[in-house]
């Protein structure tokens, strides 16, 4: 079988997946964007409400801040071959006391290591948030995410550890403005070689 034929093949498998059914508020509904080409991986943690609704990964408030991070337009983000966006859980897992509940365990315990195999191009991983960090840098992550992604420069070239871009993180970004000083510069940098 060609690798095009299995890349196929367990994404057709993803999208069909109901592990979780009976635990999701709104069902069952992946979403994800991958390729066997892609170079740029976006590891999150899982799809909100918005994202559950449209089936775009990040088409929020989340989205646009990170486009603008990465210092790319819609066009470029959602270019599969280049970018694959894979979330830790790929459906929304549903609302806790302090805002959406944890990516549920089920879709990396099951899936993402078949689908990273499939993508041998990966250059680069953004490690976006504690989830996608302790999946991605294990026994490598720091006493909490803020020493992690002050750690940045020792994880590269190959993983950048991020906060997640949404708007409940304004205040971590005021606290912590070498983040934008410092890191988004050589992050931009990065994106364009890539994507060139």
């Amino acid at each position: 079988m060609s690798n095009t034929n299995e890349f196929d093949r367990v994404c057709a498998q993803v999208r069909a997946c109901s592990l979780c059914v009976s635990e999701l508020p709104f069902g069952p509904r992946p979403v994800f964007q991958v390729h066997p080409d892609a170079k740029i991986l976006i590891a999150g943690q899982a799809p909100g409400s918005k994202v559950h609704a449209s089936g775009i990964p990040f088409d929020d408030a989340s989205g646009e801040r990170l486009r603008d991070w990465m210092g790319v337009d819609k066009e470029a983000f959602y270019n599969e071959q280049k970018i694959a966006i894979l979330p830790l859980g790929f459906c929304y897992p549903g609302t806790g006391k302090s805002g959406d509940l944890p990516p549920r365990r089920e879709c990396a315990d099951t899936w993402r290591n078949q689908l990273l195999g499939l993508m041998p191009s990966i250059e680069l991983t953004l490690a976006i948030g504690k989830y996608a960090q302790d999946w991605h840098m294990p026994n490598n992550t720091k006493r909490n995410l803020t020493e992690t992604v002050k750690s940045w420069r020792s994880f590269q070239p190959d993983v950048l550890p991020m906060p997640h871009p949404s708007p409940r993180n304004n205040r971590w970004l005021k606290n912590n403005p070498w983040f934008e000083s410092q890191v988004l510069p050589t992050l931009k940098t990065r994106i364009d070689a890539l994507l060139d």
